[in-house]
């Protein structure tokens, strides 16, 4: 009985081996096809009406620490098999909670909204285009002058973070 167990555990072992199933783990979650050799990242103008002057290099140098840390890629200047361009579009403060007492500001909202094309020239139905929106709020006691330096990366992170899933985990 124990010989029957080990030859049919052996047979399905050596079967599931031979079928040619590729399995790939990632502890970033991405699930990147294995002829994905390179990527590419171009520089994102910062096409917002308001501007603020670090953001468009921060979310660029941003988004190339990403998929060159966590993914295999290697990153070329252009033409990748992941390949991202955009723009900026959005960036507004506005008011995010008021007062019911005094009817003022009690928080305001700084907002980032970006447009990016992703080209995948290995599966090309996975390519897009989408924009991407995130915030973070601050006292309303403060100027967005005040705070930006501090909002800009917090932003930027869930914003990459956010393409990253989108073009590299398939959410």
């Amino acid at each position: 009985m124990k010989r029957i167990l080990f030859w049919s555990l052996a047979a399905v072992l050596l079967l599931s081996a031979g079928c040619g199933m590729t399995v790939k783990y990632s502890l970033s979650g991405a699930s990147i096809p294995p002829d994905a050799k390179t990527f590419s990242v171009a520089y994102f103008p910062n096409n917002a009406p308001m501007v603020a002057p670090i953001l468009s290099s921060t979310l660029t140098d941003a988004l190339r620490e990403k998929f060159a840390n966590q993914t295999r890629l290697i990153q070329v200047d252009e033409g990748g098999d992941f390949a991202f361009e955009g723009e900026i579009t959005n960036y507004t403060s506005s008011t995010a909670s008021v007062s019911a007492s005094s009817e003022t500001a009690m928080l305001n909202r700084l907002t980032i909204t970006v447009s990016v094309r992703f080209t995948n020239a290995i599966v090309e139905a996975d390519s897009f285009n989408k924009t991407f929106s995130a915030f973070a709020d601050y006292p309303s006691t403060q100027l967005l002058t005040e705070v930006e330096g501090e909002l800009i990366p917090q932003i930027v992170d869930q914003l990459v973070t956010d393409i990253f899933q989108a073009s590299a985990a398939n959410w």
